[in-house]
């Protein structure tokens, strides 16, 4: 898809916005959907997610239940994002579980967070996006055993020679040795001094 063809926010957000006109009055009836949809906004975490208005596999199962409209079923799409200790770029498929059951009238008693049938209609966004975040990596890697970038100069560890090092110095000894230059080269010039002054006299 080229990105002057890219779905808008308000296509995306109303491509998950689905009707269950034919469930609502009709407890024990149900019906499967197969779509593809695309991706909603911040479906990611700082370093990997699913990219907005990329392609969303989703196969879902629609119920009627006493309640509401029970929808279970799964959603699959590409991740795209950058390993945590290297920064390669990483590329890798995600399926998650949609399970949520959208209630016909607002439950006695119910918090604000239960999902209601709306002009009989059910919106999936928010059951995608709570599915899809909290089921990715906070550090994503490339691969398990990925040595990532040298702490002092950058380079890739798995590219670096084996001779690679850095001398490290104890901060307490490098002022101590700040410190012996400083006073070192502060006795030299009297040192220096009095030296050309007795070849003078001589």
């Amino acid at each position: 898809m080229s990105a002057s063809s890219s779905p808008s926010a308000a296509e995306t957000a109303g491509a998950w916005v689905i009707s269950v006109k034919d469930l609502v009055r009709s407890p024990g009836s149900m019906r499967t959907l197969e779509e593809q949809w695309p991706a909603p906004e911040a479906l990611s975490t700082p370093l990997i997610g699913i990219p907005a208005g990329s392609a969303v596999d989703v196969d879902l199962r629609l119920e009627s239940v006493h309640e509401g409209i029970l929808i279970t079923g799964e959603a699959h799409a590409e991740l795209v994002g950058e390993c945590s200790r290297c920064l390669d770029p990483i590329q890798d498929g995600i399926t998650v579980d949609l399970q949520e059951l959208f209630h016909a009238s607002a439950p006695e008693g119910g918090s604000d967070e239960e999902r209601l049938v709306v002009y009989e209609t059910v919106d999936l966004e928010p059951v995608l996006r709570d599915a899809v975040v909290t089921a990715l990596p906070f550090q994503p890697v490339c691969r398990p055993g990925c040595l990532g970038l040298c702490s002092e100069c950058g380079i890739r560890l798995e590219d670096a020679p084996d001779d690679h090092v850095h001398e490290q110095l104890d901060p307490r000894w490098a002022a101590l040795a700040e410190l012996t230059k400083t006073s070192e080269s502060g006795t030299a010039g009297p040192e220096t001094k009095t030296s050309s002054d007795e070849t003078e006299e001589r």
